[in-house]
């Protein structure tokens, strides 16, 4: 766990001191993948505090959720529809339902 936390970590370093501009739409697409990400972390820490983590479905579902939200973002908006807010939706409940499981269980073990 603490190889994840320094990796968190380091990750915000990187991103504080690299600034990176970005034009409106990539914006539109990075910021969907980003939940995805976020929607995957949150699933992995859930899936620990159950029992039943294992690393190579968390690895594989970070990239491709990330991967298939930006996809899905991009040809949404390559048709004139706004695919993205789909992809909001499912994983902004995915993560506040994972929020809620995780709140629950360290009420629990308090």
């Amino acid at each position: 766990m603490s190889i994840a936390i320094f990796g968190i970590l380091l990750g915000l370093l990187v991103g504080y001191y690299i600034p990176l501009n970005l034009s409106g739409a990539t914006s539109i697409y990075l910021s969907v993948a980003i939940l995805a990400a976020v929607d995957s972390l949150l699933g992995g820490i859930r899936a620990n505090f159950e029992g039943r983590f294992d690393s190579l479905v968390f690895v594989s579902g970070f990239f491709f959720n990330s991967l298939m939200a930006f996809i899905l973002a991009y040809l949404g908006d390559q048709l004139g529809v706004p695919l993205y807010y789909t992809a909001l939706f499912v994983f902004g409940t995915r993560l506040f339902n994972n929020l809620g499981y995780i709140r629950r269980y360290l009420i629990k073990r308090l």
